[in-house]
């Protein structure tokens, strides 16, 4: 199953290798990536690819969340069926 995850925050040195690095650690590939700087706020969004991921989608989402308090970002990821449903015009 294929997801979208989103980060956004203040840039700092290392985001994206700590979500990189949290996604491998629970064998989730990303897919594609594109990400940003506008102004002072890094923009990051990635497809994955969560089919063998070692966790639940739900655990994936509250490590991902603790990331992002971590890194005092917002860091969320939703199926890509909602996401798409979401933003459909």
């Amino acid at each position: 199953m294929r997801a979208v995850l989103t980060v956004i925050g203040h840039d700092k040195v290392g985001i994206i290798y700590r979500v990189s690095e949290l996604l491998a650690s629970c064998n989730v590939n990303i897919a594609d990536i594109t990400q940003t700087i506008l102004q002072d706020y890094f923009t990051m969004i990635m497809i994955v690819e969560t089919d063998a991921c070692n966790c639940s989608f739900k655990e994936l989402q509250e490590k991902l969340d603790a990331l992002g308090t971590t890194l005092e970002m917002s860091i969320r990821l939703q199926h890509e069926d909602i996401f798409n449903s979401m933003h459909r015009i």
